[in-house]
């Protein structure tokens, strides 16, 4: 049979890679090296040259855009449907195991999947059954409890939890509960696809069996994502089955530990180190040649990448040429960061480009403030790539909400807002009463309050915990009285509670949360300088008022500032821009504490100083990219360090 369409456009490496003996083989594949081209090929490789049964081949990946592009390209190259292979997502095929497997898994037929929001109220429900705070034990961190532990392979009860140690205790209490729940209602969330088609396997002997001498192929796409139990699940499905003369199953793995950027949602790089060792006689092909970027950025990136001593080895380089050198900029702090960035987008745009070629890459998402400013300030369009723009994100409006009330008393969008937030025991059912005497009495939701209180309108419970509500804002107002206006923010911020309520949320959004609202007392300082308000001598405080509502009007212009559905700046997070290309790239704060982060306090650290303690940065520009335009002589890669 002729093959030549499945190598031809390889290079020598790649050809490698895909024409490798039947066995277990490791690719590791650089940045823009064409791993999946090389994955795709395999597969096409193995089925019509080595004669594998397209049943018998089993390919994984990460998301359900690359496991339909894969499907979509095998399917080109063999000239005809693949449907006989399992090609998806670990959730996808896990869930595929699950339903045809539903009474040896212990299920229903009918089970009913639940997403992340259905999950939230599930364990919501859960913690008041258990009668639990969760103003003190939010929610999203009992969420990320369960789910972090189903990632490593632990039932309820395999938790460990001291005596002391009340996080565990309280948070196992809540997993045998969520769990007892959703095996009565016949619910599985995500994690839970994963641990029980791994149980599923390694509990029913036939059932492995059969699928042990059925998937003889295996491969993986992005291997140094793996979790515990994904990399659990492989190890079941791949192994010998004891008596049978087919031996194992050929893993072949395509991965590189120096892409390994979701460790903090369970993703073990050791996996790829420990291929090696858990599995027999594995092969190792590295994809070297790069076409995504220039020679100056290969040489950069291979220098920096270097110095970490654990990694499996490789160097980067391209056919594309040296390109442009790199330039240093030294930004004085990110304001001048951010209008850096700015100008050069703006002239990118003047010089005939299209605001959609610009990406603006970040560690946190609370960076995105100064640049949104900056590019407002220019008529710069842009878009928060799967996020909210800085004023938008629940934690800032909800900080908002407070300093508003600080300000003005009667604004009732801002006063139902937070009447609740932190939970301190304000139901709907009191809001709904407060409404009515709004309503009656015409006046603001906040001299209802008062009124219902003092008439005695309001009883019991529902009168102490509106009462308290109305006296936490006076005391911050007063406390606050003749303060900065970032010191306004940042007593309305921890005096309220937001602070801790959203650091509780644990795992990634908590600290995101964390850092946005500690960016916005940032933007605060830096809005209001070291001025102080005077205190009027009426008594009033309006003056105090002055520049706080200021501020406030412009972070609602800003947040409702009107962006057409045309082309825009891109701007995410790292996380974000993995297997994403742009002509221009712009990294923003490339500072120690912050890229890389330290840890749990080193983004929060790094948030708080930035704006407050000028030092100077240097910034890296250079060039990337497939070439350019006639208009643009060469592509960039801007890089700012604060």
């Amino acid at each position: 049979m002729d093959v030549t369409h499945i190598l031809d456009g390889l290079n020598d490496r790649q050809r490698e890679a895909v024409t490798a003996p039947v066995g277990n083989l490791l690719v590791v594949a650089g940045a823009g090296s064409g791993k999946t081209r090389v994955l795709v090929h395999r597969i096409a490789w193995l089925v019509e040259a080595q004669g594998a049964s397209p049943g018998g081949v089993l390919a994984v990946t990460f998301t359900n855009k690359a496991a339909a592009e894969m499907r979509g390209r095998v399917e080109r190259l063999l000239e005809g449907p693949a449907r006989a292979m399992w090609v998806g997502t670990f959730h996808g095929i896990a869930h595929r195991l699950l339903r045809m497997h539903w009474r040896e898994a212990g299920l229903p037929e009918n089970f009913q999947i639940l997403d992340a929001d259905d999950q939230l109220r599930l364990v919501k429900r859960v913690l008041r059954t258990l009668d639990i705070d969760e103003q003190k034990w939010p929610a999203r961190q009992a969420v990320w409890f369960i789910n972090s532990h189903k990632d490593e392979g632990r039932r309820a009860k395999d938790v460990k939890a001291e005596d002391h140690d009340l996080f565990a205790v309280v948070h196992r209490q809540a997993y045998e509960a969520y769990e007892a729940l959703c095996n009565q209602g016949g619910l599985v969330d995500f994690a839970e696809l994963l641990l029980r088609s791994h149980e599923l396997l390694r509990d029913n002997d036939d059932l492995r069996a059969h699928y042990r001498r059925r998937f003889r192929h295996l491969l993986v796409d992005e291997f140094q994502d793996t979790n515990s139990i994904q990399y659990a699940w492989l190890r079941v499905l791949a192994a010998a089955e004891p008596g049978s003369s087919l031996g194992p199953g050929a893993v072949w793995a395509v991965g590189d530990d120096d892409q390994s950027i979701y460790g903090w949602r369970g993703a073990k790089i050791q996996n790829i180190h420990d291929f090696q060792k858990d599995f027999a006689a594995v092969d190792i092909v590295r994809l070297e040649q790069n076409y995504r970027s220039t020679s100056r950025i290969l040489d950069a990136a291979n220098a920096l990448i270097g110095n970490n001593a654990e990694r499996l080895g490789k160097n980067l380089w391209t056919q594309a040429g040296q390109g442009t050198p790199i330039l240093v900029y030294s930004g004085y702090n990110d304001l001048d960061e951010a209008r850096f960035i700015a100008d050069r987008t703006r002239r990118w745009i003047d010089d005939g480009g299209s605001p959609d070629e610009v990406a603006i890459l970040y560690r946190s998402n609370a960076q995105s403030r100064v640049v949104e400013e900056a590019f407002l300030r220019l008529d710069i369009p842009y878009r928060i790539y799967g996020g909210l723009r800085f004023f938008e994100r629940l934690e800032i409006r909800n900080a908002l909400a407070y300093m508003r009330l600080v300000s003005q008393r009667h604004a009732d969008v801002a006063f139902e807002r937070v009447v609740n937030t932190p939970p301190r025991g304000i139901g709907g059912v009191t809001v709904d009463a407060l409404r009515a005497i709004a309503r009656s009495h015409g006046v603001s939701l906040w001299q209802a309050a008062k009124e219902g209180i003092a008439q005695d309108i309001l009883k019991g419970r529902a009168a102490t915990t509106v009462g308290a509500f109305v006296k936490l804002i006076d005391d911050i107002a007063t406390a606050t009285d003749g303060a900065a206006l970032h010191e306004i923010a940042e007593h309305c911020i921890d005096t309220s509670g937001l602070m801790e309520y959203h650091a509780k949320e644990g795992g990634e959004r908590g600290m995101a949360r964390k850092e946005n609202l500690e960016e916005l007392v940032t933007a605060c300082r830096q809005f209001g300088g070291d001025l102080v308000f005077p205190v009027a001598e009426t008594g009033e405080d309006d003056s105090q008022g002055s520049e706080l509502d200021e501020f406030l009007d412009q972070a609602a212009l800003e947040s409702g500032d009107y962006q057409s559905g045309g082309p825009a700046v891109q701007m995410m997070t790292m996380h974000s821009a993995k297997g994403l290309e742009f002509p221009l790239v712009f990294m923003a704060g490339m500072e120690e504490g912050l890229f890389p982060n330290t840890g749990t306090a080193g983004g929060g650290a790094a948030a708080r100083l930035r704006g407050h303690h000028p030092r100077h940065a240097p910034a890296l520009l250079h060039l990337c990219g497939d070439p350019p335009p006639a208009r643009h002589p060469d592509q960039q890669l801007a890089v700012a360090f604060p």
